[in-house]
C-alpha cells in the first residue's frame, strides 16, 4: 500500500454564506458543492461564484454528463442543472446515512458513511446492485481512469484512499493534514480530486499522484 502526505494545490473559499460543505462534484466546466439548503457552482480556475440553487443538498454530490444528483436526507434527487427543477427521485440505500455520491458505468456508487460501504445503486430504482466494503468511514466517492477512490473523516484525521473495486483492500493512501476535513470528493478527470472542507465552508484541490493511465476509465 502506498501512503503520502496529500499535496493541496488549491483552496476555494470560504464563501460567503457557505458554513459547511457537504458534497462535491464536477461537470467539466464549473465544481458544484452541496451547502445544506443549496447548490452552489464556482469556477475551479478562477474561484468565482457562478450558480446557486435552492435544493436540499445534504450530503453527496454527483454529474452524470447531463444531470445533477444530489441526496437529500433519505433519498437522491435528480436535478436539471439549468432550471433546478427536481426531475425524478429514488430513496438512499437502507433508508438512509448516505454520504458520497459518484456516477461512473451508467449507475450511481453511494458512499454510507458509518456503514463503512460503498453502494453500486441503479439510478432509476434505487436498487442496490453490488456493495464494496471499506474499514473506514466513507464521506466521499469518485471514480476515475477505472480507478475508485473514496475519502475517509474520522476523528481530526481525513484521508483520500484508493481501494480495490473488488475486495475493498486499500491500495493508496493520501492523508490530510491534521484537522483539515473531507466531506465530498470528485476527480476533474485528470489531475486534481476535489475535496468538501467540512465545516471549515472551503473546497480543496488536492493533487492526484501520477501513474500509467489505466485503459476504460471512468468518469
Amino acid at each position: 500500500m502506498k501512503r503520502s502526505a496529500a499535496e493541496i494545490i488549491h483552496e476555494y473559499g470560504p464563501f460567503p454564506g457557505v458554513d459547511r460543505v457537504n458534497g462535491v462534484t464536477y461537470d467539466g466546466q464549473r465544481v458544484w458543492m452541496a451547502t445544506g439548503d443549496t447548490l452552489e457552482a464556482f469556477d475551479p480556475e478562477r474561484g468565482d461564484r457562478l450558480r446557486t440553487m435552492d435544493v436540499p443538498a445534504h450530503a453527496g454530490t454527483a454529474f452524470d454528463g447531463e444531470h445533477l444528483f444530489q441526496i437529500a436526507e433519505n433519498r437522491i434527487q435528480k436535478i436539471d442543472p439549468t432550471t433546478g427543477q427536481v426531475l425524478a427521485t429514488i430513496p438512499t440505500p437502507n433508508g438512509g446515512g448516505a454520504s458520497g455520491l459518484a456516477w461512473a458505468e451508467g449507475t450511481l456508487w453511494v458512499g454510507q458513511y458509518r456503514e463503512r460501504k460503498i453502494h453500486q445503486v441503479d439510478p432509476h430504482t434505487g436498487a442496490i446492485l453490488r456493495t464494496i466494503e471499506t474499514n473506514r468511514f466513507v464521506t466521499g466517492v469518485t471514480w476515475t481512469d477505472g480507478e475508485l477512490w473514496h475519502a475517509t473523516w474520522e476523528g481530526e484525521a481525513s484521508e483520500v484512499r484508493r481501494i480495490d473495486p473488488r475486495t475493498g483492500e486499500v491500495l493508496e493512501r493520501l492523508e490530510m493534514p491534521p484537522g483539515m476535513q473531507v466531506s465530498g470528493l470528485e476527480s476533474d478527470g485528470g489531475d486534481r480530486f476535489f475535496c468538501g472542507g467540512g465545516v471549515s465552508g472551503t473546497v480543496r484541490a488536492v493533487r492526484r499522484p501520477k501513474r500509467a493511465a489505466a485503459k476504460g476509465g471512468k468518469g
